[in-house]
């Protein structure tokens, strides 16, 4: 966790370069738009480890800055069991990289280990789907629910500030 921070966000995918970082992406401005950036640390790894060091891919680059959104700084790393020690909670994109995750985390730290889309509010799908092999739009709909799933995620870490009792939160 870097300096200063309250609390820690790891979003994972298969590769790194297209769902996950477009999540760190999107959470980023979210809590740079509400003057947080300082107390959350985010980061985005893959369960595999095939992109290692390549930046997202530029379709998801170019559908993110149409949204406002920069993901040219972000590289691609894979998953490492530190990171369950490291990160309060442990995002995956989908059921078959959140088992990947289940079955990296020690046992202590398993509970960490969740969907992204469990904090959507207005998708339903349980998924953030990959785009990698389908049609442009479909990284717009990566967008859309993971927009969706951040700012359910952005209310749940509000909560934790608030709770924390060292961090006054503007409503």
């Amino acid at each position: 966790m870097s300096s200063g921070a309250l609390y820690s966000v790891l979003f994972c995918c298969m590769g790194n370069i297209c769902r996950s970082p477009t999540a760190e992406g999107v959470m980023r401005a979210y809590l740079e738009r509400h003057g947080w950036a300082g107390r959350v640390h985010l980061d985005s790894a893959g369960t595999h480890g095939w992109h290692v060091g390549a930046p997202p891919d530029p379709r998801a680059q170019r559908h993110a800055a149409a949204r406002g959104y920069d993901l040219s700084r972000l590289r691609a790393r894979r998953v490492e069991v530190a990171d369950f020690v490291r990160f309060d909670l442990v995002l995956a994109m989908d059921e078959e990289n959140l088992a990947a995750l289940r079955a990296l985390a020690p046992a202590e730290h398993e509970d960490k280990v969740q969907l992204l889309m469990r904090y959507a509010r207005r998708h339903r799908s349980p998924i953030v789907p990959d785009p990698y092999y389908g049609p442009a739009a479909g990284f717009d709909v990566v967008l859309d629910y993971v927009e969706d799933a951040c700012e359910g995620l952005l209310e749940h870490v509000r909560g934790f500030l608030v709770d924390a009792g060292n961090f006054p939160v503007k409503t």
